[in-house]
């Protein structure tokens, strides 16, 4: 019993870390493309209506997404 508890504890631990590194890797890479696009990404997809933005920042969200997800397997 306490073999299995020890594993699921690991896994559990194991999890929030790599789901913590995960999401720091995501918040540095839209603070890499916020800073690089010469324009107010807030300002380009709420007050002009820029849906073609949404969509590429949307693309490159799921993109991110997926490297990471295969990053941590």
């Amino acid at each position: 019993m306490g073999a299995k508890l020890d594993a699921i504890l690991n896994a559990i631990v194991g999890s929030l870390i790599f789901s913590g590194i995960g999401m720091l890797m995501f918040a540095l890479a839209m603070w890499i493309v916020s800073k690089v696009l010469p324009f107010s990404i807030r300002k380009e997809i709420e007050e002009d209506q820029n849906t073609s933005l949404g969509i590429v920042l949307g693309s490159i969200i799921i993109g991110l997404a997926m490297i990471l997800s295969n990053a941590i397997r």
